[in-house]
């Protein structure tokens, strides 16, 4: 059986790059994410908050395993032993 790309529901985020947006005098900037998963098959761009940014930065700075579930577009933050 093979498994075609489009089958993959879950990747791993192999690379991340912040950015921030200048928009005009008086509006908030924008925000982003690109997520580049599993060293370049896919690619992901999340559009945040500054509070939100400030934290995903943190969690993907201290996090050696990162997943994205791209049908649900949630990012899961390593994997841990239960009891750990």
């Amino acid at each position: 059986m093979t498994v075609s790309p489009q089958q993959i529901k879950v990747r791993k985020v192999t690379h991340w790059q912040p950015t921030f947006t200048h928009r005009e005098s008086g509006q908030d900037g924008l925000y982003t994410f690109q997520l580049i998963l599993d060293n370049g098959a896919d690619e992901h761009i999340l559009g945040v908050t500054a509070e939100d940014a400030d934290n995903l930065f943190d969690w993907l700075h201290a996090s050696s395993d990162v997943y994205y579930d791209l049908e649900r577009r949630v990012l899961m933050f390593g994997t841990r032993a239960v009891g750990d």
